[in-house]
């Protein structure tokens, strides 16, 4: 499994991204995806995460109302647009993918077995 990660880069405060995972071999359909952070210093953490069938979708806290998360699976992509974006956004964001069941996000960093090499957003004051 390979994961491709992009759309990362510098934006102003308030501004906006998306952020696009993409997939070889017909990932979306057989994982649960996720998106996960690591700002500067700090631990990585999980933003948001979309089942296999696309019906469950988690996010983190800071994401809700601001974040969102999305699948192609014609394309094969996952997407997460980030609206309104904070200073504290700016961070090594990656994608991931573990098998899971139908409808079930999975936010633990180390259940997931697939990682994409991260992209960097960076929010500036």
């Amino acid at each position: 499994v390979q994961l491709q990660a992009c759309g990362g880069g510098l934006v102003q405060a308030g501004g906006s991204l998306r952020l696009s995972c993409t997939a070889d071999g017909r990932i979306i359909e057989n994982y649960c995806m996720g998106w996960f952070r690591q700002p500067p210093g700090k631990e990585r953490e999980f933003v948001a995460g979309i089942s296999r069938s696309g019906r469950g979708i988690k996010y983190a806290d800071f994401a809700k109302g601001r974040f969102t998360i999305s699948q192609d699976k014609g394309e094969d992509t996952v997407y997460l647009q980030m609206n309104s974006l904070k200073p504290e956004d700016t961070a090594v964001y990656y994608c991931a993918a573990v098998f899971g069941r139908w409808d079930s996000v999975i936010i633990g960093a180390p259940a997931y077995d697939y990682w994409g090499k991260g992209t960097l957003v960076t929010v500036s004051s």
